[in-house]
């Protein structure tokens, strides 16, 4: 008996159209982000008042538009990326019911119904105009698992028992924690949550992989769903390798693109650890389809691993052979979405899906089974590691994957540091949410900021091998006397990702001028390493006051930590055009390091007592007065090593002294003529250099370390050698002669501050310039 009546299934089919034309034309509508209206004149006064804007006058109508709501576009962008994926039946409007009962009253109004050859998708939209947390959706799901039976009914009716059919519940904006009643209750439906993570990268799909992105779609929302009851039957061989079975057969690609699943680096696939692969290069997958089309052909494998899901494998041998171990036989395959991960060959496999070969060629595959995922990493970055496709993000994001379990405790936090910001990027509830490029997923920020401010902030400890870095545990949110390394890591995850979290809620929060805006002082790459950074420092601070411990809970922490934070966004707040100019200007390698001592002045200029031994070295070095001092005393260092060397060498050796230092000589003449010819092309004049004029602080050294206890034939009254004039004491080490020079190296070091003095990258601190005094004094004061 039929479920519904012969009108019941006609009024819900006359919602739907496959009609090409028509579907052409609905696409472009709900791809604007405006709704049109063409009125006569005599109404345009009534449409205007109603928030309607004039597009277009023309002579007997006008053409009006208005933005669409949220709702309305969001609904529209979900149909369109249906259309997109090649649904080629779908509802033409947003008054598309459908019925779960027998009764009239039983049926529910859909935003989206989209069908094609195998399956029928059913989408439900519920969107946010901004961010925030869902309402309770308990009224929604508690009656879910009866209206989808309804509707299964109702579909099959109308189309068929063998379409495969999915809810799918798409949100937009809408905080949904995967662990509430709720969604509890949803899952329990087989049915299909599409977050901004999904729509995102669905949209990531068909912009990579054109048509194909529908085979990688199935997956997604089907995975481990039988396509069908018959298995697969294919020749193949059975093997071991590395202590891991394998088998090796061919198989048309049709099939394989269904069964296949890629584990692509984004939030969307993030149950799936580790996930490792790149989305696509368009541009090189058309070419491979191309390539194959044209009688092209790969010889070498694509690498799979069939997952442990409730489908199995079965191996039938058929032959034992005394020469090799291996078997000839057949291998019995599920025929299910998603059961085999694409370990390497994905342009390969996806090349096919838009080939005339599809069906006929069959393709070589190497098949692992029940790989741990740590197992299909591995070999992932082994075929891949020299491959420079792969992003400093996503290298940096594996070793969550690769580390956490390692015996070396540096791979351990190095594991942590990823994990703190994954976490930091995906978990719905952090006002980071989807701002950090942990993957193939775009994004406002990129990962190397965060691991950098993470690595220096104190909040983890540093390590070498498996020894821990004297002075980086007594503030570290980690606890080392807790040898259960796994539990610990969890343990300070949580810790440093929840006070993380609130401090930039609190700037979410409380400044949204500062940080909504875009490139600025937090949300930037710049400001990132800034911000952690001065967080790590403040919380250190406290530690070492005794205001917190590793004990304290976030909130507490956070607590403490906030009237800091607000000086620092109030100060912000209130610099002038050119201050914040020149903060926003400074780039290259130390701008991070700038910005993060910028914000440490700022707080100390209002609260004295927090302050860092690099924010007073960094304030030592924006100093003009001691730089001046310390350039004054290198200038008249170097002048009076000059004097001093040459006046002995012509003691030592007289009219001869250059023929002693020849090697040093030519290399200064050379040097010389040089000099002489540029300023000769730049100016027209050419001008006296002498040889001598050319020295370097480490030809200085090579001369006094040459002829350090070197005295004159004939005795000269007061004569100093090279020993006696410069050996000087640094409170290191003084007795070998590499010892008692061991200062020129380090004035040297110094020495760019007054040979190049528009040079910004070396200043001097207070240390510095009084090491700088000490060496002036030892040649003046004598």
């Amino acid at each position: 008996m039929a479920f519904l009546d012969n009108i019941q299934v006609d009024l819900f089919k006359g919602k739907l159209t496959s009609d090409l034309i028509l579907l052409g034309k609905i696409y472009k509508s709900k791809k604007r982000d405006f709704l049109n209206l063409s009125v006569d004149h005599s109404l345009v006064e009534y449409y205007l008042k109603e928030g309607w804007e004039i597009e277009r006058t023309l002579k007997t109508k006008t053409n009006l538009k208005i933005a669409k709501t949220h709702s309305k576009k969001f609904e529209d962008d979900v149909w369109c990326q249906f259309y997109e994926l090649g649904y080629r039946t779908l509802n033409y409007d947003e008054h598309f019911e459908l019925p779960f009962g027998k009764n009239p009253e039983d049926k529910k109004q859909i935003d989206v119904i989209a069908i094609d050859k195998e399956t029928i998708i059913i989408v439900e939209c519920k969107s946010s105009l901004k961010p925030q947390s869902a309402p309770s959706y308990k009224d929604e799901f508690d009656l879910l698992s009866i209206r989808l039976d309804g509707f299964r009914k109702s579909l099959s009716q109308a189309f068929g028992e063998n379409l495969k059919t999915k809810y799918i519940f798409a949100t937009r904006n809408l905080r949904i924690d995967s662990e509430s009643v709720d969604m509890i209750r949803f899952r329990k439906t087989n049915s299909f949550h599409y977050s901004d993570n999904i729509y995102s990268y669905v949209n990531n799909l068909i912009k990579c992989y054109k048509n194909a992105a529908h085979y990688q779609f199935l997956g997604l929302i089907f995975k481990n769903q039988l396509i069908s009851n018959d298995r697969l039957e294919i020749p193949a061989i059975e093997g071991d390798m590395g202590g891991k079975k394998y088998y090796m057969f061919s198989i048309q690609p049709s099939l394989l693109l269904k069964m296949g699943f890629i584990l692509h680096r984004t939030k969307t696939n993030e149950e799936d650890m580790p996930n490792y692969q790149r989305l696509l290069v368009p541009s090189r997958l058309n070419g491979i389809t191309k390539f194959i089309d044209d009688g092209g052909y790969f010889p070498n494998s694509i690498i799979i691993n069939f997952s442990q899901n409730k489908h199995n494998l079965e191996f039938h041998p058929s032959t034992n052979n005394n020469i090799s171990s291996a078997k000839y036989g057949n291998l019995k395959i599920p025929n299910a979405y998603a059961i085999a991960y694409i370990i390497d060959g994905q342009h390969r496999l996806y090349g096919y899906a838009n080939s005339k070969y599809i069906n006929s060629n069959t393709i070589p595959v190497l098949a692992f089974k029940d790989l741990q995922p740590e197992e299909q990493l591995k070999i992932f970055v082994d075929i891949n590691e020299n491959q420079k496709a792969v992003s400093p993000s996503l290298r940096t994001m594996l070793r969550e994957d690769l580390f956490w379990n390692s015996n070396r405790t540096d791979s351990r936090l190095a594991a942590l540091r990823s994990s703190i910001i994954r976490e930091l990027s995906e978990s719905s509830f952090s006002p980071l949410y989807n701002k950090i490029e942990t993957g193939a997923d775009p994004a406002l920020l990129t990962v190397p900021p965060f691991e950098k401010a993470i690595m220096e902030s104190g909040l983890l400890p540093k390590a070498k091998g498996n020894k821990y870095i004297e002075g980086t545990l007594s503030n570290a949110l980690y606890d080392t006397n807790n040898h259960d390394h796994n539990s610990e890591m969890n343990n300070s995850k949580k810790r440093i990702v929840q006070f993380i979290e609130l401090c930039y809620e609190f700037a979410e929060k409380n400044y949204s001028d500062i940080y909504n805006r875009d490139k600025y002082f937090i949300l930037s790459n710049r400001g990132t390493y800034a911000y952690i950074t001065l967080v790590g420092s403040i919380n250190k601070y406290l530690c070492e006051n005794g205001v917190v411990s590793i004990k304290t809970s976030s909130k507490e922490r956070f607590e403490k930590c906030e009237k800091y934070l607000t000086v620092l966004m109030e100060a912000i707040r209130l610099l002038n055009k050119e201050e914040e100019d020149k903060i926003l200007r400074i780039q290259g390698q130390g701008a991070e390091k700038d910005w993060l001592y910028f914000f440490q002045e700022k707080i100390n200029d209002r609260l004295p007592e927090f302050t860092t031994k690099e924010l007073i070295e960094w304030k030592e070095r924006q100093d003009v007065g001691l730089q001046d001092k310390g350039r004054t005393y290198g200038v008249a260092i170097e002048k009076k090593m000059k004097s001093l060397i040459l006046n002995n060498l012509k003691i030592l050796f007289k009219e001869n002294w250059d023929l002693e230092i020849g090697s040093i000589k030519r290399k200064c003449s050379d040097e010389a003529d040089k000099e002489i010819e540029k300023q000769y092309k730049e100016t027209g004049i050419r001008p006296k250099i002498d040889w001598t004029e050319m020295f370097m602080i480490y030809d200085y050294k090579k001369i006094i370390t040459d002829f350090w206890t070197k005295m004159p034939s004939e005795s000269v009254d007061g004569f100093k050698n090279f020993h006696d004039l410069f050996s000087i004491d640094i409170g290191e080490k003084f007795n070998s002669t590499a010892e008692r020079t061991k200062w020129i190296s380090k004035f040297n070091s110094y020495r760019n501050v007054w040979a190049h003095e528009g040079s910004k990258e070396r200043t001097l601190n207070k240390d510095e310039v009084m090491f700088l005094e000490k060496i002036y004094l030892h040649f003046y004061n004598d």
